[in-house]
């Protein structure tokens, strides 16, 4: 922070406790009340070495003991101004120095005041050499005095909390001021009745507290963090409850017609669905009768036949007099589904014109980039309700976009949009009327995070593939082995010769700058009518922070390879062209920095099969379908997150020929970071993916930095460990919103519920 800028407040009542450098570091960590401020768990513990006697130690060990001083002394260092203080202490089996080369007044005195001859002390330290006196020391070791007793000695050997802290922030003044505000923690919010606590076998929160501060054993952290872990259960539930209240309130249009739309679209499709895409779309349907809004997370493994469902879906309620909408978070993407349904549909898509169905409804594509004159006809026909299917980017979400009756709406890839952008769509139904919500995610996503993080959704689960599907193997290429990499490429090229097409991807659109962030692809959104055209379609690239999930290593401190720059798109593509196993192959390159036209051209002669070679960044991650691509190439694999690693390789073998797709990686064999593309080539589907993805990073981003709304962050809860608190959490909380719907007799759980939702994002919805 610059010495400019100025500090936020403190709240008066922890102004009122804190003051001089322990309220600065308060303000600097951002702990701005007294809620916050206690609720900050320590990041972890340190407890004294394992204890020994003085007599066994030796250079090297870590040790801590139990000892009394003996005495005293200090001299001028010879060679520099300081002072050398030596305290000469004993346990009675020997004795040992504990030496400190101070260069301050103050801290003699210090430690002279706290080093008196007689006093008990537990030190831990490392043992050292000293060369001038030919004797072990500890040098520069921690001390705490303690009474000569049994709780002495417990407290003595207590966990000692270490807090998050920043630059000139000292652990001892985080802990001081936390000492001072344990003095106040009656005044704390308290939003889980005390009766649950009680009943769950949970410490109340002051008790809480203070075992989670000032534990003496591990089992008091354990007790201090469960009741967290509990709370912030708690109040997620009885968020997703309320909005579950909340939609049982609210009026829907109920889609219950039978046709003529669905039954004429089921009977031209080249192949038959699926049991399980029967059973799921079945599902989704009995839902959609119902005249309240369904919230329904549609999850299903790349390639499992997720937009055919979607799509009978929104056919259902076009049938049903209302509209539909598809949201997706890329122009890319957007275009790729208005294409897939305009194909799917034929003439059902064609109404008004001459060669349209009888019962035909219009499909139109809605997108920041588009040009004036062809949004006004999408705006007209979407307000008319002429166009019964609206497929669009974050352009559906302004406030110029009105539906004449919107009844459905689907939003792909949900993991890339919040909670509060589903809710901006439920504020344009008809008439105060809600609109349907099915959000789709081919990042399947464990039962217990979907609780925890998307409890106001049903999640149905898509687990089988279309049979005419031939799927894809994956392999990992160390560049160290230059064999594999050039089998790779000429496995490449065999399959151009073939008439199949190929993809390479890339992290970063070039390879000059001097980061990956800010040559990288960046993730803006497709903008809206008031944003600058042109911007970046979505991409994410992976070159320092590949995508939403993170990457393999961290490139700041991961190993040598890591230091090495990504490769680029545009110099990829020059590489490739002299290539001898690429020969004559047909490259082309997409990226976010491309125009809206440049990409729609770039697609559409790879979908009419005049590129062989596509070279691109992510923004060919979600949704691009061409069944004739039989090949993927990830370059530098290591800096991409698992779930896109997966979503990439499910471009190809969409077809009827076999696809495959290489991890090349400058990871050295048999790393960790090789071992975990290896774990993920061999990962059977995504649902196996999830689960590893899920114990290697954790739940705290589990859906990404881009999704706003609940699922941001969690705190406390770990989806793994923490099933039976999730699910106590969510019985209890139905239970408190079916009383009290309202929470009028709850107001510090009504307090904590504004705190988080404003913490997960500002502009989130309060409904």
């Amino acid at each position: 922070m610059s010495s400019r800028q100025k500090l936020p407040r403190l709240t008066p009542q922890l102004a009122a406790i804190l003051a001089g450098k322990e309220a600065t570091a308060m303000k600097q960590l951002g702990l701005l009340d007294l809620d916050t401020m206690l609720r900050q768990a320590p990041r972890r513990y340190v407890t004294p070495a394992p204890l020994e006697h003085l007599r066994n130690v030796h250079v090297g060990m870590e040790v801590s003991a139990e000892v009394r001083v003996v005495s005293v002394k200090e001299r001028r260092m010879r060679s520099r101004h300081g002072t050398i203080l030596e305290a000469r202490v004993t346990d009675d089996t020997d004795d040992i120095p504990l030496t400190f080369f101070l260069y301050n007044p103050g801290q003699v005195a210090w430690h002279r005041r706290s080093l008196v001859p007689g006093k008990l002390l537990m030190v831990w330290g490392t043992v050292g050499w000293d060369k001038m006196g030919d004797r072990p020391q500890i040098t520069h070791p921690q001390y705490e005095e303690f009474e000569d007793t049994d709780a002495g000695r417990i407290r003595a050997r207590r966990p000692r909390p270490v807090y998050p802290l920043r630059k000139n922030i000292a652990l001892a003044t985080v802990r001081s001021a936390m000492r001072k505000a344990l003095d106040h923690v009656e005044n704390l919010e308290q939003p889980v009745p005390r009766e649950l606590l009680d009943s769950r076998g949970i410490d109340r929160l002051p008790e809480a507290m203070r075992l989670l501060h000032q534990p003496l054993t591990w089992e008091d952290v354990d007790r201090g963090k469960r009741h967290l872990v509990y709370e912030e259960a708690f109040v997620l539930q009885t968020i997703f409850a309320q909005r579950r209240v909340a939609d049982a309130r609210t009026p829907a249009p109920a889609l219950r017609a039978e046709g003529p739309l669905q039954p004429a679209f089921d009977q031209r499709l080249p192949f038959e669905l699926t049991e399980g895409q029967q059973y799921v779309g079945q599902e989704i349907i009995e839902r959609l009768e119902r005249d309240h809004p369904t919230s329904v997370l549609l999850q299903g493994d790349v390639g499992s036949g997720k937009t055919v469902i979607a799509l009978r879906a929104m056919l259902r309620a076009v049938d049903s007099g209302h509209q539909a909408a598809l949201l997706a978070p890329t122009e890319v993407l957007a275009e790729q589904h208005h294409r897939t349904i305009t194909d799917l549909l034929g003439d059902l898509s064609r109404a008004g014109q001459l060669d349209g169905h009888a019962d035909a409804t219009r499909v139109r594509l809605l997108t920041g980039s588009q040009r004036t004159a062809e949004r006004r006809r999408t705006l007209l026909d979407v307000t008319s309700g002429e166009a019964g299917i609206v497929i669009g980017t974050h352009a559906l979400l302004t406030e110029s976009v009105e539906f004449a009756s919107l009844g459905l709406v689907v939003i792909d890839e949900q993991h890339r949009f919040g909670v509060d952008h589903r809710r901006q769509l439920r504020t344009k139904g008809p008439g105060g009327a809600s609109p349907h919500m099915v959000v789709m995610t081919a990042t399947p996503i464990p039962r217990t995070a979907a609780l925890a993080t998307m409890g106001d959704l049903d999640v149905v689960t898509l687990r089988d593939r279309p049979g005419m599907r031939a799927g894809v193997e994956s392999f990992v290429v160390h560049e160290d082995l230059p064999k594999w990499e050039q089998r790779m490429w000429q496995r490449a090229g065999e399959e151009v010769a073939a008439g199949r097409q190929v993809f390479v991807v890339c992290a970063r659109i070039d390879e000059t700058g001097t980061g990956g962030a800010d040559t990288a692809e960046g993730t803006t959104p497709d903008p809206g009518p008031g944003d600058e055209a042109g911007a970046d379609g979505g991409d994410t690239a992976g070159a320092g922070g590949a995508g939403p999930e993170g990457v393999l290593f961290d490139p700041d401190v991961g190993p040598e390879e890591a230091q090495l720059p990504a490769r680029g798109v545009t110099e990829t593509a020059r590489r490739l062209a002299s290539r001898p196993e690429l020969a004559g192959a047909r490259i082309a390159v997409l990226h976010g920095r491309l125009s809206s036209e440049e990409k729609q051209a770039v697609m559409a002669r790879v979908v009419a099969g005049e590129v062989d070679v596509l070279v691109a960044t992510t923004v060919i991650e979600v949704g691009v379908d061409v069944p004739n691509a039989s090949v993927m190439i990830v370059l530098d694999a290591e800096r991409f997150g698992v779930s896109q690693l997966h979503q990439l390789r499910g471009r190809v073998g969409r077809g009827t020929h076999p696809g495959i797709a290489f991890l090349d990686t400058r990871a050295v064999p048999g790393s960790e970071t090789s071992q975990r593309l290896e774990q993920i080539a061999g990962a059977a589907d995504g649902f196996a993916l999830a689960e590893l993805d899920l114990q290697h990073r954790g739940a705290g981003d589990l859906v990404g930095d881009e999704q706003s709304g609940l699922g941001r962050t969690l705190r406390y809860l770990d989806v793994l460990r923490d099933v039976d608190a999730i699910e106590q959490a969510r019985k209890d909380a139905r239970t408190v919103v079916d009383v009290d719907p309202d929470l009028l007799t709850h107001p510090d759980l009504v307090a904590a519920i504004e705190r988080r939702l404003q913490d997960a994002d500002p502009d989130v919805e309060r409904s």
